[in-house]
């Protein structure tokens, strides 16, 4: 089992909200309004992990191991949304979110290949580490930076988890697991052809309820993602190339074989897709 290691390895780099967060270093000159409704809008996103929770027990019913983890993960993530609602709670309670607005992103994902989602899941990860890292650059507030900072880190682990159930994967199932997770990695390696951005809050997820049927959908503000984006922390094509470096460097460790580029990785999945 991967679990229980797991669960000491992210136990041991835990954080507290009310200790480790440097709540008097608070400057409110440094915290603009454009700053704030953001922080708002991420807070709501971070509940996310709710239903994605629930979508992972459902999917991954027979394997214990993956489900056990998913209580450490779950927890950490509910927590990034409390300390930016704690944030906002101290400094802009007219911004905290109501509990009817972080209840709308709580609606239940379609059924998905268990292989698939935790691929795509994995590159969710290394996305939000880093849009939450160039995000810390972009605020000036010295508070919200170190906890932007601080969520991006427990990101960084949260994907280096998956990568372990993904060997895991491998060991098992083989070249079936190596083409979920190539197919996967070509899509989430592809940000620069896409006007949308990949990641598993924007991606639909149930189709009865298209479209609005991505958790962006069901903010108060439904396009903000790529504004803050594009328009506010400018996660330009310097930000994009290392989010795309660190999953061609982990898949070319994970499956053997090195991937400079996107290219080469579709080519990889191409050659396992003749070969099944």
């Amino acid at each position: 089992m991967l679990y229980p290691d797991l669960f000491k390895s992210l136990e041991r780099v835990r954080w507290s909200i009310e200790d480790d967060i440097p709540w008097d270093r608070f400057d409110a000159s440094l915290l603009t309004e454009e700053q704030a409704l953001t922080i708002k809008m991420n807070a709501i996103t971070e509940w996310a992990a709710l239903p994605a929770t629930e979508m992972f027990l459902r999917d991954n019913r027979e394997d214990s191991d993956f489900c056990a983890f998913m209580s450490v993960w779950f927890f950490e993530e509910q927590k990034h949304s409390l300390v930016l609602m704690e944030y906002l709670r101290r400094f802009r309670p007219d911004l905290l979110p109501t509990e009817q607005e972080l209840h709308a992103v709580r609606f239940e994902f379609d059924p998905a290949p268990a292989l698939e989602t935790l691929m795509l899941h994995f590159c969710g990860e290394i996305r939000l580490n880093h849009w939450y890292r160039c995000a810390a650059q972009w605020h000036t507030e010295p508070v919200i930076q170190s906890i932007y900072e601080t969520i991006a880190s427990d990101e960084a682990r949260h994907g280096g988890a998956y990568l372990q159930y993904m060997k895991r994967a491998i060991t098992r199932a083989g070249d079936s697991a190596r083409g979920a997770f190539a197919k996967i990695g070509v899509l989430m390696a592809s940000a620069r052809r896409s006007a949308q951005a990949l990641h598993p809050t924007n991606l639909h997820v149930n189709k009865a309820l298209f479209p609005n049927d991505t958790v962006q959908s069901r903010l108060p503000e439904p396009g903000w993602l790529e504004r803050w984006l594009d328009q506010q922390i400018e996660f330009d094509a310097i930000w994009e190339s290392k989010v795309v470096d660190r999953i061609l460097h982990n898949l070319s460790l994970l499956l053997g074989r090195s991937f400079g580029s996107v290219q080469e990785l579709n080519r990889y999945r191409k050659e396992l897709a003749a070969a099944v």
